[in-house]
């Protein structure tokens, strides 16, 4: 079955804007489905990936209020690339700040990826404004999940891996995160595309079981790069097992953790942990499939999901 026969139809927008956010930063924003419908916030990866129109076709658009927003430097949202004054606890505020711009008062909150380390960090910090969490592919931001981004590519896309290390000087490669972000963060001239399509490839060309995505046009390989690893540099701002510890903070609010068996970019294992550490989550370990959503496998799961939610408020057994 391919995507097209699948998903929802493609839908435009209905409305859309751009919202100041201070530090120099305006996030674009943009809604689709119906406006009477279950409010949905969909929370893009990277950071620094930018959101895609094909997300919203996850939800039922005559039943799903759809809100997406390109976070700081990502996508539509200005300046493109920049990491300045672009810090985690400033992406949950944009949420906030999106949310009552748009009159909204609780939605459900779905991310993959860095989506989902950014959505269980706003839930934590304002969980009385979700009515459900839909997590997939997780990463928590953790050391050890960093340095798997490079490890991860040495051990099982050799050929990736070789070429980003090329980008380096043999004296450079004994750390490649802190030499990625010299060169990406540099605004002295140099010519980072390179660097980026490297960086980018050791990410988008692992995330399917089904054949490596396309390549990123130039402009979302730059904002990707740099602030990805921008992030990965702070350690996504995070104390070392926050999103863990503070999961129990959630108990209540209905959530489904969904990850890929042959995810090569996030471990199942970090996905069976946050379902240990939040009260009442299902967790669903979805065979033969990898990182990305559209794996078909993965996109079953994650249609079967949204249209439990919106019948229940809830995430039944179907549905794990």
């Amino acid at each position: 079955m391919t995507v097209e026969q699948e998903l929802y139809p493609p839908i435009a927008a209905y409305r859309h804007g751009q919202l100041a956010v201070g530090g120099g930063h305006a996030v674009y924003w943009e809604e689709a489905g119906s406006p009477a419908g279950l409010p949905v916030l969909v929370l893009h990866g990277g950071p620094g990936a930018g959101s895609s129109p094909q997300w919203r076709r996850f939800f039922d658009p005559a039943r799903y209020r759809i809100v997406q927003f390109d976070q700081r430097g990502s996508g539509q949202s200005t300046p493109a690339g920049e990491w300045r004054h672009n810090r985690l606890p400033d992406l949950i505020a944009d949420i906030e700040a999106v949310r009552a711009l748009l009159g909204i008062e609780r939605w459900l909150v779905h991310g993959g990826s860095w989506g989902a380390t950014l959505a269980l960090a706003y839930a934590q910090a304002h969980p009385q404004r979700c009515s459900g969490l839909l997590l997939r592919a997780i990463f928590l931001g953790s050391a050890a999940e960093i340095d798997w981004f490079f490890e991860g590519a040495r051990r099982y896309h050799p050929e990736l891996y070789a070429a980003f290390v090329s980008c380096f000087a043999a004296h450079e490669r004994a750390d490649l995160l802190g030499a990625s972000v010299r060169a990406l963060l540099a605004d002295d001239g140099r010519d980072i595309l390179p660097l980026a399509r490297a960086w980018t490839a050791l990410e988008c060309e692992r995330a399917s079981l089904y054949g490596p995505a396309p390549a990123l046009p130039d402009s979302l390989a730059f904002a990707l790069a740099r602030i990805e690893a921008w992030y990965f540099s702070q350690r996504c701002f995070l104390a070392p097992d926050a999103l863990l510890q503070g999961a129990a903070r959630l108990r209540g609010i209905p959530a489904l953790i969904v990850h890929g068996r042959q995810d090569m970019l996030c471990q199942p294992l970090v996905a069976f942990q946050l379902a240990g550490h939040y009260p009442g989550a299902r967790l669903r370990i979805v065979e033969m499939a990898g990182h990305t959503a559209f794996d078909p496998p993965m996109r079953t799961a994650l249609l079967r999901a949204t249209d439990a939610f919106w019948r229940s408020g809830h995430f039944d057994e179907a549905c794990a």
